[in-house]
Parts: C-alpha cells; structure tokens; sequence
C-alpha cells in the first residue's frame, strides 16, 4: 500500500555504535537481542513490508560490522562509517551511497526506532514530502526528559533543537524533545553538509544542526508530533535493554 508514495525515498539506519554502557564486545549494539530478535531487525522488517528494496534500505556500519552484514546479507545495502564524526556525518556517509533517483531520505537510530509502526512512518514520510520543507523531525513528549535536549518552538514559529548541555532553566521546563528520527530533502542535505558546522560541546556533526541550517537559509523546518510516546524507546543501558526485551515478548 505504501509503494507508489514511498517510490522515491529511502531509508537511512544509523548502526554503527558500540554501544560502551551495554557492553558489547563481540556485536554492536544494534545487535544486542530483544524479544528474540537484533534490536535493528525490527525497524529493517518494517521497511520491508512498507516496500522499500535493498537499495533502499541503507545500514551505516561501522563496529564489528561484519556481524551485521552477516546476519542481513543481501538484504538491504550498507556504507561503513571508517571515523565516526557524528550522526549527520553518518547520515551523510549513508545517503551518498543511495540510488540516484531517491529524493527524500529518512535517517533513524537503529537502537531506538524498534517499536515505530508502519503506519507512523508512513505518515511521517508523507508529511515531509507535503511540507516541501527541507528537514523534518519526528518530536516526542517525555514526562522525564532530562536526559535529553529540547524542541524550542518561538512564537514567531521558528523552531530549534537545543541539546541538553546549552539548555537555560527555563527551557529544562520543555517536555518535548527529539526521537533523533528525520526525513530530509536529499539535494538539501547534499549540499548543506560540507558547510555544517561541529556541535560546539560535543565536537562532532550532529543531526540536530540541520535544524540550523535550514533556518540559517531561511527555510523551514518541520516538527512533527508522536502520536504514540511509547512507539519510541532508545536502548543504552542494561535496565532500558531488559524492558525493551520484557515489551517485545508481551
């Protein structure tokens, strides 16, 4: 049902990681198994069924990546990620090495992105592609968020992403913050990459600078709202790995 809209995109996984809190020695982390399965197979299953093909179907790899390609094969495609510099790096290194005719990229996490429904990034897709705009972010409302930065919407409409180490008081306030999920126009991001500047704490070309860019251009950004908080879990310490794990086997 999703072919003929979704003929034109294509799909990013960020799967290069360690994964250090979790202890992954011999796997990366978008390996570690929950309900049975690798933590990243669940987001490839569901690109699968939407009708993306291999080439399509992008995993950056980078630690012990060998375990990866192993387990999927031929299945969808890969691009290594010899330094890692960051997830906008990584998302460059992805979308570089996609078929000439995609036109809109979604760039997920493979460690956080296992209970996202078809349905949600189906329509997360089609919002991006009616908005026109260059960049779009999939938002979420934590009751905790404080280990995360924050989406910081101004009355004129503008829109940043604040991480969590340059945040003000009163924007520790902010419950809603990023899920690090994106669509992104491909020639945008093409061309605004060599310009992006590091993020000043981290030191690194990260995802959440698009947002900056795109207004630094004068263009649009566009957020777009989880219906479902729960559709969006991130896996980093042993506890979050265990109740991933206890979710997929109810």
């Amino acid at each position: 049902m999703y072919k003929e809209s979704l003929k034109n995109t294509a799909a990013v996984i960020l799967a290069a990681g360690r994964g250090t809190r979790l202890n992954c020695v011999d796997m990366p982390k978008v390996m570690m198994p929950i309900g049975g399965k690798p933590i990243v197979e669940y987001i490839v299953r569901n690109l699968q069924e939407m009708g993306f093909a291999p080439a399509q179907i992008c995993l950056v790899v980078g630690f012990k990546q060998e375990a990866v390609r192993q387990y999927f094969g031929d299945e969808v495609s890969y691009a290594p990620q010899d330094q890692q510099l960051g997830t906008a790096h990584a998302a460059y290194t992805g979308i570089a090495g996609l078929p000439k005719h995609i036109e809109n990229v979604l760039v997920l996490n493979g460690d956080d992105s296992a209970f996202y429904t078809k349905e949600t990034l189906a329509n997360f897709i089609f919002e991006h592609q009616q908005s026109r705009a260059p960049v779009s972010l999939l938002t979420v409302e934590l009751s905790d968020p404080t280990m995360y930065g924050r989406i910081v919407r101004s009355a004129d409409g503008a829109v940043e992403i604040i991480e969590k180490e340059s945040l003000t008081d009163e924007q520790k306030k902010i419950n809603e913050t990023s899920t690090g999920t994106f669509c992104f126009s491909r020639k945008w991001y093409e061309e605004m990459f060599p310009r992006m500047p590091r993020m000043k704490k981290l030191g690194e070309f990260g995802l959440p600078t698009t947002f900056y860019m795109a207004a630094n251009g004068g263009l649009p950004a566009r957020p777009v709202k989880l219906i479902d908080n729960s559709e969006w879990f991130g896996v980093n310490t042993p506890a979050e790995l265990a109740e991933a794990d206890r979710r997929k086997n109810l």
